[in-house]
């Protein structure tokens, strides 16, 4: 790269992300040598960028964080993902980010080029985050103090208020926060319950870093999130349903995209298999094929069904006859 100030640029950049940047890797990225990177950093330097290099086999550089530090350098889906973030944070459930994030997003859109700013501004005002006000909010402290437990790798105490109201002590590994809808979830190893644990974030009180590092565990999932899905999958009840339909198998299948079978039983019958977590979402979708049909299993679906068709049946009681 023989342009020297888009170099640098491109080198203010890399600096940017929070890390430390060994001058080899810098030089290889730029494709430049290492004695061009030492003189770049030091134009930087002369330009008021706070650059800090560090020695040994795993030094390297990084900007300080603090007054002096660079505006900031975004191409064009940086900048959209910035404020699409933005506009969604609005909406979540952490006291005062509607305000503050509003706030960010003015911020951005002044500092950018014309170009990208006329696209964000676009994106900011074709959007309006969906506000519910209701539910519990989370401390913006709290996830701060949290994230920097999960990152330093250092034990949490805080108390905690269960489902059922009961008040706890505990004293955990914090791994990752997980933003799911309108709650947080802190995912952790317990140390006195020696397994791991996921807590909500607006039940947690007083939380305090304790300063004690944790070795790393490993976490008995792919990610967090993934962790805290299958967790909720086993909380909600499956029912699995088995159910002769009066009607072709082949049309059975196209109206019930994402069955899990439909078995013929004749050019007129079928039975389909399916699971569903709720009834009334899997009562409404028989009766709205405008078929005959009849339920082996589960009885809480013909329970439901039998009430759904009474409750129908005295709707239509004092109508005309």
């Amino acid at each position: 790269m023989t342009d020297t100030p888009a170099r640098l640029l491109n080198l203010l950049s890399l600096l940017q992300t929070p890390r430390e940047w060994p001058g080899s890797e810098l030089a290889e990225r730029l494709e430049v040598s290492p004695r061009t990177i030492r003189r770049d950093i030091e134009r930087l330097r002369d330009l008021g960028y706070p650059v800090q290099a560090t020695m040994g086999a795993v030094g390297g550089y990084r900007l300080v964080a603090g007054a002096a530090m660079p505006p900031l350098l975004l191409d064009d889906e940086e900048a959209v993902a910035i404020a699409v973030g933005l506009r969604a944070a609005a909406g979540h459930a952490v006291v005062g980010m509607e305000e503050a994030s509003l706030r960010a997003l003015a911020k951005l859109v002044q500092v950018l080029p014309s170009r990208l700013r006329h696209r964000v501004s676009a994106l900011n005002e074709a959007t309006v985050p969906l506000l519910t006000g209701d539910g519990p909010t989370v401390d913006p402290e709290d996830l701060t103090l949290l994230a920097a437990a999960i990152t330093n790798r250092e034990r949490l105490r805080f108390g905690y208020r269960a489902v059922d109201g009961a008040d706890s002590k505990r004293l955990v590994e914090p791994h990752r926060l997980v933003s799911a809808g309108r709650r947080w979830y802190l995912v952790a190893y317990d140390n006195d319950r020696d397994d791991w644990r996921i807590f909500r974030v607006d039940r947690i009180s007083e939380p305090f870093a304790t300063g004690a590092r944790a070795p790393a565990r490993e976490l008995p999932a792919e990610d967090a999130a993934a962790y805290v899905a299958a967790k909720f999958s086993r909380l909600t009840p499956t029912y699995r349903a088995v159910v002769t339909l009066r009607m072709p198998a082949e049309e059975a299948a196209r109206r019930l995209s994402g069955v899990e079978e439909v078995v013929p039983l004749d050019e007129h019958s079928c039975r389909l298999h399916s699971r569903a977590d709720q009834l009334e979402w899997l009562a409404m979708r028989l009766v709205m094929l405008g078929c005959e049909f009849e339920v082996h299993e589960p009885p809480e679906l013909a329970g439901y069904l039998r009430e759904l068709g009474a409750r129908a049946a005295r709707a239509t009681a004092g109508g005309p006859g």
